[in-house]
């Protein structure tokens, strides 16, 4: 993935480059800023994302119930105990963030702790367990890289035609000019759009594995499926998530906004519920 994120990038920043008339140099400073983004999302992404959406850190004096139902779900699943963050916030979700499986952090609201019974709740620590033991949380850090960087990479080529466009005789001439100009201001439109598909889709794809190896820690796949269910019904949106962090979260936290239909559906960052249910009372 890392190879293909290099190379792509590379080769927008250079069709971008040419058809804008700029040279080698900036090409490699905007390559040089993407890698810098990348290794600093890298390491410190996960303390972004809980500072955007108001989490601390749970001691374990505080809420001792949820610790250790968390220790006992990991002795089952041979894991390390995550840290524990909570959002105090009254709506139902819980999500995982961090680097690997020592670096990672589980984060619950007040809600789905209160508001959810044991078995259930183990369902949904055991989801987000298998997003740590998968490396979803280093996998879904690295494509929204990939899609941040792609999107600033069109911006810049687009914003570039403003700036440069008393500047025309630097640009390629000829028919080969006007062709790769063409081909620049598709990929600069569309590259942001596909970039961020394939984002959704990895996020849907890692949601259905996230359930299918938390149903396989717990022995008790309908414990996630009746949490699912509570989950569903809960109207309320989670007021400290936004558009950026919503992939993470083990529900759509941005309730009333799904998508529906098969076109439509391409752009919302979970699969349905209800297919999710169905899949898991069928193990």
């Amino acid at each position: 993935m890392l190879v293909l994120f290099i190379i792509l990038v590379s080769f927008l920043g250079y069709i971008f480059a040419r058809a804008a008339g700029f040279g080698e140099g900036v090409v490699l400073l905007a390559f040089a800023f993407s890698v810098l983004t990348s290794i600093g999302s890298f390491y410190y992404g996960d303390k972004i994302v809980l500072a955007i959406s108001g989490a601390r850190e749970l001691a374990e004096k505080e809420n001792p119930y949820l610790h250790h139902l968390v220790e006992n779900v990991c002795l089952g699943a041979g894991m390390l105990k995550p840290k524990i963050y909570s959002i105090e916030d009254t709506a139902m979700n819980a999500f995982a963030t961090g680097r690997d499986p020592k670096h990672a952090v589980i984060c619950f609201t007040t809600g789905i702790v209160d508001k959810l019974e044991k078995l259930e709740l183990e369902g949904v620590v055991a989801h987000e367990l298998s997003h740590v033991k998968n490396y979803d949380i280093r996998y879904m850090a690295l494509v929204s890289v990939l899609v941040g960087v792609v999107t600033l990479l069109s911006d810049w080529f687009l914003r570039s035609l403003w700036w440069n466009r008393g500047k025309r005789n630097d640009r390629e001439s000829g028919q080969f000019g006007a062709v790769l100009f063409i081909i620049a201001l598709v990929l600069a439109i569309l590259s942001p759009l596909f970039a961020t598909l394939i984002q959704l889709a990895v996020s849907r794809k890692r949601e259905f594995l996230a359930d299918a190896s938390g149903a396989l820690i717990t022995r008790y796949p309908e414990g996630l499926a009746r949490a699912l269910q509570k989950l569903a019904r809960d109207k309320e949106p989670l007021e400290a998530a936004n558009k950026a962090t919503a992939h993470l979260y083990i529900v759509s936290p941005l309730k009333g906004q799904d998508l529906v239909g098969w076109f439509a559906g391409l752009f919302n960052t979970h699969p349905p519920i209800g297919e999710r249910i169905k899949i898991l009372r069928s193990m």
